[in-house]
């Protein structure tokens, strides 16, 4: 009984410290896809913090054009790293195609679930306009803009209302029902392990 509470802690540790590692690298990931402000000091700070292995993994793999290669094999890694640890943990040894399918389902859910805040927190600062934006708030607009741009395009604002956002929170629910949760049942891992 007493191993199942260090297990509990192991895996609670994990997700700690290689989980927020993970949601860190996937940030810079993410505003460097979409072209956020990069002298922002949140991303200054994203991208200080991922350097070290993304500097000797630039070195091994190169860069195709906006598809950042060593980043995303990076993100892979660690999510596959999480929750291998966290299964080993838990008792149970998944395949190496359940454990891919699971962190490549993990990272889509992490990123819709990133993009769906930003979108949120993006409304929620547009309600209070005033002399000038904090960094973040400025950080948050340039990263969501690109999302937002096409579904602007196809729903434009009418009477000040901007409708976007619930048009992209829509389509991205529907990524999360038709392709992230297809991809972590096919994976094949327990819940608590992902």
């Amino acid at each position: 009984m007493g191993s199942g509470y260090a297990n509990n802690a192991g895996v609670f540790l994990v997700n700690m410290f290689v989980g927020l590692y993970v949601l860190v690298v996937l940030l810079r990931y993410l505003l460097q896809l979409t072209q956020a402000d990069f002298y922002n000091p949140v991303s200054q700070f994203l991208v200080k913090a991922t350097n070290p292995p993304l500097a000797w993994l630039r070195r091994l793999i190169p860069s195709f054009g906006a598809l950042d290669a060593p980043t995303l094999i990076l993100l892979l890694c660690l999510q596959m790293l999480e929750i291998g640890l966290k299964t080993f943990l838990l008792g149970y040894s998944p395949t190496l195609l359940g454990l891919v399918t699971s962190a490549v389902g993990v990272l889509l859910k992490m990123a819709i679930y990133i993009l769906v805040t930003a979108l949120f927190a993006r409304a929620i600062m547009s309600w209070f306009t005033g002399a000038g934006y904090p960094p973040l708030a400025k950080l948050v607009y340039t990263f969501t803009e690109p999302v937002l741009r096409p579904a602007q395009r196809i729903l434009p604002s009418s009477a000040g209302i901007d409708l976007s956002p619930i048009a992209v929170f829509i389509a991205l629910m529907l990524v999360m029902k038709l392709i992230v949760q297809p991809l972590l049942d096919f994976g094949g891992l327990p819940l608590n392990a992902l």
